[in-house]
């Protein structure tokens, strides 16, 4: 029963078995292999249009790489105050990028107040000199709460972005979550919207250990590749990544993966709703919950052997609780059992 992250579980059988598959016999290193020269397509059709595709091993990686392709030395990128780019990267984005500046922006609920954002941009002259330049946007979806954008303010951005000739990224370490809520399609949600590259999470969603760098101008593939060598991020044995991303999207599972994950978090979330004295924070749109309860029912549940995340941000008692792609309903279930037992006691 551990929902600490949807990082704590392992990889999907059919990536498992995909990995065995790619192991036998040899292969070309550094990309050039058959599993890699096939991602370009795969994702294309995904994307319906033609893309580039750069794997990597983590979301760190495919988000400082993907900022990078945005943002000049000089420029400045802005994203939500509590964006994984802005806490949780230790600076890789601003390294990457030889010394940009990330902007954090305010907002409810993890997602950047757009008004906001949109007046903290405008405000700066153009050619002042003295303000790093206003260069890209980096919008998560699903954002850090586990809430979505919905996608009219994903386009809001885009045309903004357009109207400014900002770059704009998007950081879907939870992409997949939040396409299974919104029921569009990845195209909608990414360059239709506005977007120009990608974080696409694995990891999290079914994965042993790939993201990747989804470019929606092919021409800039080159130097993307580039890129990654120069900051250490090409693997000789490139198809043990790309082996990863074709196997979970084969036959739309990284999908399925996304939608059981949510499902799993929508009954977590209304079983202990349901429990007087917890109090969910934010609304359950993706595959993570956040929500207040007294320390002692946070005690008696890890005496249980339930596992969860003390989410030190907040200002009062609060745990975070993530579901995953092969999260079982018998565990949910005795999770909101042990947890009314233990707020029955506590009252």
């Amino acid at each position: 029963m551990n929902f600490a992250s949807d990082n704590v579980t392992g990889a999907a059988p059919e990536v498992m078995e995909a990995l065995v598959e790619a192991n036998a016999g040899t292969q070309r290193s550094y990309g050039n292999d058959d599993y890699t020269a096939r991602l370009d397509g795969v994702f294309s059709k995904l994307f319906e249009r033609e893309v580039a595709v750069c794997p990597v091993a983590t979301g760190t990686a495919a988000n400082a790489l993907a900022t990078a392709m945005l943002t000049p030395p000089y420029g400045a990128m802005y994203c939500h105050e509590e964006s994984h780019v802005y806490l949780e990267e230790c600076g890789a984005p601003e390294l990457f990028a030889g010394g940009a500046k990330l902007m954090p922006v305010p907002g409810e609920h993890g997602r950047m107040d757009l008004d906001h954002l949109f007046a903290a941009i405008g405000h700066i002259r153009p050619g002042f000199v003295h303000i790093a330049k206003p260069s890209a946007i980096s919008l998560t979806q699903a954002v850090e709460s586990g809430v979505l954008y919905p996608l009219a303010d994903v386009r809001r951005v885009g045309d903004f972005c357009r109207e400014k000739g900002l770059g704009f990224h998007m950081d879907g370490a939870r992409f997949a979550n939040a396409l299974a809520t919104l029921g569009c399609s990845p195209a909608e949600l990414t360059w239709k919207a506005g977007v120009d590259v990608l974080s696409f999470g694995g990891t999290k969603n079914g994965c042993l250990a790939v993201d990747a760098v989804v470019l929606f101008d092919p021409d800039r593939r080159e130097e993307l590749l580039y890129r990654r060598k120069r900051t250490g991020h090409l693997w000789s044995k490139t198809r043990f990544l790309a082996v990863q991303l074709l196997a979970s999207i084969e036959d739309g599972r990284w999908l399925r993966w996304a939608a059981h994950a949510n499902a799993m978090a929508a009954r977590l979330s209304e079983g202990l709703a349901a429990i007087p004295g917890i109090d969910l924070v934010h609304p359950v749109e993706g595959n993570e919950i956040f929500a207040t309860m007294p320390v002692a029912v946070m005690d008696a549940m890890e005496a249980a052997g339930v596992g969860f995340n003390r989410w030190a941000l907040a200002t009062e008692p609060t745990v975070r609780f993530v579901t995953a792609f092969g999260t079982d309903p018998a565990d949910i279930d005795r999770v909101i059992e042990i947890a009314s037992e233990a707020m029955a006691k506590a009252a």
